[in-house]
C-alpha cells in the first residue's frame, strides 16, 4: 500500500468521523424542535386564573412549573457555554410571568438561544466535564453532552407533570408522541 493510499484512507476515516459528529448535532436539533413544538402546545393551555394553584402542598405552583418548563431549552446554552453552575454563587431566579403570553415568549427565546448555540456547537467539546453544584455540594458531575440530555429529559419530565396539573383542572391534554386520550381519533 502506498503513502497516497494511506493518506486517502486516513482522509476517508476523518470524513466519516466528521459526518458522525454532524449527525449527533442534527439529531439533537431535530429532537429540540419536536420537544419545543409539543411544549408550546402544553404551555398555551396554562390557565392564567390558576397560576397560584398546585395539586398538593409539596407541588410547585402552576405558574412556577410552567415558567421552569419554558426556560429549559436555554439549559442547552448553559451546557455548551459553561463548565457548570453553582447555585451558591448564581441562585435560581424564577422568570417573571404575568400571563400566558409571557410563558410563550420565554419558551421561544429559550428555544432560540438553545438552538443557536447547538447549531454552532463543537461536538468535540461534548465530552468535557460539566458540574452542577451548590457550594461544596456536588449535585451533578457529567459531560456537557449529558447536561444537554438532562435539559431534554427535564423538559419531558416537567411537561408530563404539567399534563397532570392540566388533567386535574379538566383541561384537555394535547398529544406528545401520538394522540392523547382527549384526541383519540382511531
Amino acid at each position: 500500500m502506498s503513502i497516497a493510499d494511506l493518506l486517502l484512507m486516513e482522509m476517508n476515516t476523518i470524513e466519516k468521523l466528521n459526518q458522525k459528529k454532524m449527525d449527533i448535532i442534527k439529531a439533537l436539533l431535530k429532537e429540540l424542535e419536536s420537544e419545543f413544538n409539543t411544549t408550546k402546545k402544553f404551555l398555551t393551555l396554562v390557565p392564567e386564573d390558576k397560576f397560584d394553584w398546585a395539586p398538593h402542598e409539596k407541588s410547585m405552583k402552576l405558574k412556577s412549573l410552567a415558567s421552569h418548563i419554558a426556560e429549559l431549552p436555554s439549559w442547552i446554552s448553559l451546557a455548551i457555554n459553561t463548565d457548570g453552575l453553582d447555585f451558591a454563587t448564581a441562585p435560581y431566579e424564577e422568570k417573571k410571568v404575568s400571563n400566558n403570553a409571557d410563558l410563550i415568549q420565554i419558551l421561544e427565546e429559550s428555544y432560540s438561544s438553545g438552538k443557536k448555540d447547538l447549531e454552532s456547537a463543537n461536538e468535540g467539546e461534548f465530552d468535557k466535564q460539566w458540574i452542577l453544584r451548590n457550594g461544596d455540594q456536588i449535585l451533578g458531575d457529567m459531560t456537557k453532552y449529558e447536561m444537554i440530555r438532562v435539559a431534554y429529559s427535564q423538559t419531558i419530565h416537567h411537561r408530563a407533570q404539567l399534563g397532570v396539573y392540566l388533567r386535574l383542572l379538566n383541561i384537555p391534554i394535547p398529544g406528545s408522541y401520538g394522540p392523547s386520550a382527549d384526541e383519540q381519533k382511531f
